[in-house]
């Protein structure tokens, strides 16, 4: 248990420290991540996500399922489609927070406000991948997936922290309070793993539903927010060609070692 703990802190620590490591970048310039080299990340790591929620979370609550005497499509199904509404209605009443306000400011508080609350899905995604690994220490596969979805999440998480600190900088903030700004943005991944761990020590059935839950919020959010941003048209494939290495690098990974 002890040890489980430690690699849900670990795993949800470095999203963080990658999110602060993104951040940073506001002291170097004050320019924009170059275009190509920012759909190359964000794709790779919309891949490696979209690997990881069906090896590393739907497959996994499809077998809970089973093992604890579940229909074993119904908690992954119905699980999948509550994270997936959950992050929608998040996306509908985001905008109501900053109704009032007009410019670049507005749009980089609203910016952290959108990039803070998606995150909670991720850190909660980590954390429960972890906590499967340790439920299955005699097969290495799920250390391997939690270690990979961590991998991919951080990776993600980069571009993500420059996405924020460097438009608040724009806005007028200080560097050190643009920074600072988008690395808290991240803090809530480790918050939201270690309350997935407890949630899921506490309560075995709800594995399933906790895993799928986490799937259906981190594919809508690569559906939704990554995928896009990766690649907004066709004058280059950099975004997909990324998608498609991040997606074969996970979806190896997890079956070799499995």
């Amino acid at each position: 248990m002890i040890d489980t703990l430690f690699q849900v802190l670990g795993g949800t620590g470095f999203t963080f420290f990658m999110t602060a490591l993104g951040a940073a970048l506001v002291f170097f310039f004050r320019g924009r991540i170059h275009e190509k080299m920012n759909r190359a990340f964000l794709g790779f790591a919309s891949g490696v996500m979209m690997a990881a929620s069906v090896w590393s979370l739907l497959i996994p609550a499809i077998s809970q399922s089973q093992e604890l005497g579940m229909t074993p499509w119904l908690p992954p199904a119905a699980g999948f489609a509550l994270g997936g509404v959950f992050l929608y209605l998040v996306d509908k009443t985001l905008p109501w927070f900053h109704a009032d306000y007009q410019g670049e400011r507005a749009t980089a508080n609203l910016l952290v406000l959108a990039v803070t609350v998606h995150n909670i899905p991720e850190g909660m995604a980590v954390g429960l991948a972890f906590v499967l690994a340790g439920q299955h220490p005699q097969s290495p596969v799920y250390l391997a997936s939690a270690i990979g979805l961590a991998l991919g999440i951080g990776i993600q998480n980069f571009p993500e922290g420059a996405a924020i600190s460097l438009p608040v900088r724009q806005s007028g903030k200080s560097a050190w309070k643009s920074f600072l700004t988008g690395t808290m943005s991240g803090v809530v991944e480790p918050v939201a793993g270690l309350l997935a761990f407890l949630a899921a020590s506490a309560a075995v059935p709800l594995m399933p539903w906790l895993l799928s839950f986490a799937a259906g919020a981190m594919v809508y959010v690569v559906a939704d927010e990554l995928i896009p941003q990766a690649q907004p048209d066709e004058a280059s494939n950099a975004g997909t060609i990324g998608v498609m290495a991040g997606f074969l690098l996970m979806m190896i990974l997890d079956v070799a070692l499995g």
